[in-house]
């Protein structure tokens, strides 16, 4: 089991400042992987916001989510509604050297938090706000969550059209995208602020970032104008894009040419298909592809999971097994990337926390720190900025 914490200051953000006023994933993730590269962030939490919704094991708050986001981070609690604690918070600002938050502009405005108030103290600062939409359309103070900006951004239109149901990704999609968002504007703003000494304001609309994710692909043949095609990129929409069965589980599978189609098939042990004229061509037909994935299906279940591994291995088939949540900690690839540490929380006892996926080879990144309990460092942060650390 690791120990709760890392010594020593690492990671190429080492020396940054990070003020983390958000709540909920987007601004607490995007603040967390900040702060996984090194820089010092401080979480500023309202006293009233303290007690986090979740099922928790000791402590109140400490659920699993804000486990997961808000490592590498030390917690502040202030009552930005109180002109003392305000005038403390401003304070904190004015040490830091980037700012990222997802509260409303009125309510930055009417606590004199806003870019243009807090610019004038710091003009050296990185102000990164996120918001469900982008503030000069006549959505900019409407409500967002991830369900309304899967909706808006189109994604509930691909999963519509390619499964027949408007169906949600399972996933904070949304959310996530947009903090890896955040993460590389602020670096990029930071960049610029080298040989410049300015900082600037960052705007980061949830929708505007999840259309422009989506439409990579999807937009497709509207691509042209006039439009050469549909929109949709044809093999995600197609129904037969899916996993498959195989004797002991369920594993990705994706021939992508004729002979990828063919090793597979003899591999099952049907030359029959292997020598269907559908995949001895130059290239496979769209308009085939769904079918001979339903054969593709109606074969894996012949062999083992790691029996097809090691098949579509020899062959260069992309494939890959499919990963259960509930086994995650025993896969060996996992394992291998230490994406799963069992950590000894200070409060929480073992936990499991998830690894950081990137290496860099002269600055690694690191987990220093485990999240706090709201408001642990509250004296540590401002005994520091009174004698000038």
């Amino acid at each position: 089991m690791m120990d709760s914490t890392t010594a020593g200051d690492t990671g190429p953000l080492n020396g940054v400042r990070v003020i983390d006023l958000s709540t909920v994933v987007m601004g607490p993730y995007a603040a967390q992987i900040l702060g996984d590269l090194g820089a010092d962030v401080i979480k500023i939490e309202s006293p009233s916001d303290t007690v986090r919704v979740g099922p928790y094991r000791t402590t109140p708050g400490m659920t699993p989510l804000n486990l997961n986001v808000n490592r590498n981070k030390r917690s502040v609690s202030l009552n930005l509604k109180d002109d003392a604690d305000r005038a403390r918070a401003l304070e904190l600002i004015d040490s830091a050297d980037v700012l990222v938050t997802n509260m409303r502009p009125g309510a930055l405005a009417r606590l004199g938090l806003a870019h243009a108030d807090v610019a004038a103290r710091n003009p050296g600062l990185v102000y990164a706000h996120a918001q469900g939409f982008r503030s000069d359309s006549d959505r900019a103070g409407n409500a967002a969550y991830d369900e309304t900006v899967q909706a808006a951004s189109g994604l509930v239109d691909v999963a519509n059209r390619a499964l027949g149901t408007p169906a949600y990704l399972p996933t904070i999609i949304g959310d996530k995208v947009c903090a890896l968002t955040i993460v590389y504007t602020v670096l990029a703003a930071l960049v610029h602020r080298g040989p410049t000494g300015a900082g600037q304001y960052i705007e980061i609309p949830m929708t505007d970032t999840l259309i422009a994710f989506n439409l990579v692909e999807h937009l497709a043949g509207h691509v042209f104008e006039p439009p050469e095609g549909p929109t949709g990129f044809p093999l995600s929409m197609k129904r037969g894009h899916r996993a498959v069965p195989t004797r002991d589980g369920l594993a990705c599978v994706i021939p992508y040419n004729p002979q990828n189609f063919r090793d597979f098939f003899l591999a099952a042990d049907r030359a029959d298909l292997a020598a269907d004229p559908r995949v001895n061509g130059e290239a496979v037909a769209d308009d085939d592809v769904d079918a001979l994935m339903e054969l593709v299906g109606e074969c894996s279940p012949s062999m083992t999971t790691e029996e097809w591994a090691r098949v579509c291995a020899k062959h260069s088939i992309p494939m890959a097994p499919v990963l259960e949540l509930e086994r995650a900690a025993e896969d060996p690839y996992v394992r291998g990337g230490r994406l799963l540490d069992v950590v000894d929380h200070p409060s929480e006892g073992a936990i499991r926390t998830v690894g950081i996926p990137v290496r860099f080879s002269a600055t690694p990144g690191s987990v220093r720190r485990l999240a706090p309990l709201p408001g642990q460092h509250t004296e540590e942060v401002f005994g520091e900025l009174a004698t000038g650390r």
